[in-house]
């Protein structure tokens, strides 16, 4: 086996699991089993390297140059991939060149924008269940963006609605723990989630000497989850995470709650189908930016309760549509850079050249969109002009360093202006005249030999050569040294020759050399500046969300919802904003009231009259004004609520062992135990999975224990027309009937 073979296994050995790219020269080779694979999902050729007195090993390999869009596709097919380089000068090097690995790629820690959705976030996440509390800790990280949340759930139901909410790339478990969860884990080894080790890992990373200022020393499952997710962070990326400096901790008292069945039923980002449109998302997606974009998948996926919150973003809002410029600062932020995941790039010392000139050209829009904003005299317009940093002396400094139009990243170099560092520029000129020294010694060696059809040229392989026909080779001088004879012509060179090479040639990988060690220092001297660069991002993408919801709020013709301390929903002339949109017809309005006195709405009507769409038009409606939206309504007056929860739709769970009458019924059970007089519960067809009368039975029994006992705000369609007669016995529930008109041969 040779010496790279036997390097090449050695490095396998530690990540059997994993695909491992080993360069080797221009490309990265796979082996093995890793060959075979890679050639299946990438559609490689397979070949194979012979071994003395043994099979052939299976070989397949990607040009160095193009291997983003290799791993791109291996993410989405689920792989994890280490990455080996050659870092050692094959030239200098006695035996084998010196490789490394640099990075570990996996599907919840990319932060290449080749590898990322641009208005998507990347979520990592890591899941501890402790023993004595049986609490869940849950550690989030948004390796890309520098986010990294913790929080604690009571059950394993409770997690299983932050998947949903947040559709991590990838989930962390303890290998003792991963085989009790129902959901796929990337099994972590034990000791990992050590709580003291955990602690101790957090604090040295926050580079604090507790963690009581993040309000989270309390919360033991959350930091076994965090400190295992930090360690992963830190092997993958091969070195410091320094972006990660600040730990959120989220509390569900702070947002409106809606489980994973019921996030689902709405269509928030995801339609029932598994796909992007038709959701609330798409409709209202007019996000300038692709800060801005995640940013408002972050606002839907976290509505507000604080109705103050709340009002400061209707304020903002407001101020926006009624503003002199209509567009307001939408047209500048469509020229702004994803400066939240280039800060990413900087700190890991991965950025591009073009990260760069992105970040500087956002830095110079800053005033405008300052002046856009400054006379808005609104209390969250204020705090956003606030958060955004001019930094004048990172855009001089980014003029002087980069050139207007860089190249695509630094393997080449070339990315670095003339006149930003001496020593390079001096290295560059050695390598600039070639081709005047080339034209010199070509006219003047065509002077000395009499051969006119002799010419000087260069090639990456054989270096400087002079090159003649065959036929007058006989009359080259005899300082002229032949070093190649091809079908018709000779090549020689000169000694005078290959000293110009050997001179030119170093200087040219000096030059290289040299830039390279400057453009990684150029990335070390931000360091400075990371944390205000993602203040003035999250500045930009909260006022590009304001601005977008301005703009929706007025190509659709929505109204500015009221907020009370009732317990009241009362809509008129409501609206379901994504049919609204999709269908092509007009839609009906149409109004409903739920109050103290009317807490239940039995709905009835014919098969496809609506009422799926006129619950679910409910819940949007006040989806939309908790995360300060415009909503579709003539008028919205909206009292305390404090999560959402919907048991809609026929579907069974064969993969878990569950019919479709015992969804139904776990998802009922769910809001019977769960409901409060501030939720909103919408039911649609409850009984429809057994018998008839079976049915009915559940169907009455749980309609009279949520007006009996949960008393929340509820929405009840239903089949049994029997279910009409409940308001003769609970004076709070009250019958509705939707009916479809035929008008013109028309619906």
């Amino acid at each position: 086996m040779t010496p790279s073979m036997r390097h090449y296994m050695q490095i396998k050995s530690e990540y059997p699991d994993l695909l491992l790219f080993y360069q080797m020269g221009d490309f990265y080779e796979l082996f093995y089993a890793d060959a075979e694979k890679a050639s299946r999902l990438l559609d490689l050729t397979l070949t194979s390297r012979s071994r003395a007195g043994n099979a052939p090993v299976p070989m397949a390999g990607v040009p160095v140059h193009s291997v983003d869009s290799y791993i791109a596709k291996l993410i989405r097919c689920g792989e994890s991939i280490v990455i080996c380089d050659q870092i050692g000068d094959p030239k200098a090097s006695k035996g084998l060149v010196e490789r490394k690995i640099v990075r570990i790629v996996t599907p919840g820690t990319l932060t290449e924008e080749t590898l990322l959705q641009a208005k998507s976030d990347n979520f990592l996440m890591a899941v501890y269940r402790q023993t004595k509390t049986g609490a869940f800790g849950i550690a989030l990280s948004e390796l890309s963006a520098g986010i990294f949340n913790l929080l604690e759930c009571p059950s394993e139901s409770d997690v299983a609605d932050e998947i949903e909410r947040f559709k991590p790339a990838e989930i962390l478990a303890s290998e003792e723990q991963a085989g009790e969860f129902s959901f796929a884990t990337r099994s972590r080894p034990a000791w990992h989630f050590d709580l003291e080790t955990c602690r101790r890992n957090l604090c040295e990373q926050m580079q604090t000497r507790d963690l009581a200022g993040f309000g989270c020393d309390n919360m033991d499952a959350a930091l076994c989850a965090a400190g295992a997710l930090l360690g992963y962070l830190k092997e993958t990326q091969r070195g410091g995470i320094p972006h990660l400096r600040r730990l959120s901790v989220e509390t569900h008292d702070n947002y409106l709650q809606i489980d994973a069945a019921s996030r689902a039923c709405l269509e928030i980002d995801r339609s029932l189908s598994g796909h992007d449109q038709h959701t609330l998302f798409a409709i209202y997606d007019h996000a300038s930016c692709a800060m801005g974009g995640r940013c408002l998948k972050r606002w839907f996926n976290q509505p507000l309760k604080d109705h103050q919150r709340i009002g400061a973003r209707q304020d903002a809002i407001a101020w926006l549509i009624d503003g002199a410029d209509r567009e307001g600062p939408r047209g500048h932020l469509e020229k702004v850079a994803d400066i939240e995941r280039i800060a990413s790039r900087i700190a890991l010392h991965n950025a591009r050249p073009r990260d760069l000139i992105g970040l500087r050209e956002t830095l110079r829009l800053l005033p405008e969109i300052k002046s856009l904003i400054s006379a808005s005299r609104t209390e969250l317009l204020d705090r956003l002009n606030d958060t955004l940093h001019e930094q004048p002396e990172l855009v001089a400094l980014l003029d002087k360093a980069i050139i207007d139009e860089p190249p695509a990243s630094i393997r080449d170099g070339g990315m670095l202006k003339t006149g930003f560092d001496e020593e390079l520029d001096e290295l560059r000129s050695l390598t600039r005249h070639t081709s005047r020294y080339v034209m010199e010694l070509e006219r003047r060696e065509k002077q000395r030999t009499g051969i006119e059809s002799m010419r000087v040229a260069y090639s990456k392989v054989h270096g400087f050569y002079i090159e003649m026909p065959k036929a007058r080779a006989k009359n080259a001088p005899d300082d002229y040294i032949r070093t190649q004879t091809l079908k018709n012509t000779e090549r020689f060179t000169l000694p005078e020759l290959k000293e110009y090479e050997t001179k030119i040639v170093t200087a040219s990988e000096r030059a290289l050399a040299r830039e390279k060690m400057l453009y990684q220092k150029l990335l070390e001297g931000f360091a400075p500046h990371i944390s205000s660069l993602y203040t003035c991002a999250r500045g930009l993408a909260t006022l590009d969300v304001l601005a977008t919801l301005a703009h929706c709020a007025q190509i659709y013709n929505h109204s500015r919802p009221v907020f009370t301390t009732d317990l009241a929903i009362e809509i008129k002339g409501g609206r379901h904003p994504v049919i609204e949109k999709i269908s092509g017809h007009e839609f009906i309005p149409n109004d409903l009231s739920l109050n103290e006195n009317d807490r239940m709405l039995i709905i009835t009507g014919p098969n496809m009259g609506g009422k799926s769409t006129y619950m679910r038009q409910t819940a949007l409606i006040v989806l939309l004004a908790h995360i300060g939206a415009w909503v579709p309504a003539q008028e919205a007056r909206i009292g305390r609520v404090d999560r959402i929860l919907t048991r809609i739709g026929a579907s069974d769970d064969i993969t878990s062992g569950r019919s479709t009458f015992m969804v139904e019924m776990t998802e009922m059970a769910n809001i019977l135990n769960n409901a409060t007089a501030e939720s909103l519960v919408l039911v649609d067809e409850i009984g429809r999975g057994t018998s008839t009368f079976d049915g009915l039975s559940l169907a009455w029994a749980c309609a009279a224990h949520m007006a009996t006992v949960n008393h929340s705000y509820t929405m009840f369609a239903t089949h049994y027309f029997e279910l009409t007669a409940l308001p003769q016995q609970f004076a709070t529930i009250k019958n509705v009937h939707i009916d479809a008109i035929e008008h013109k041969n028309k619906i």
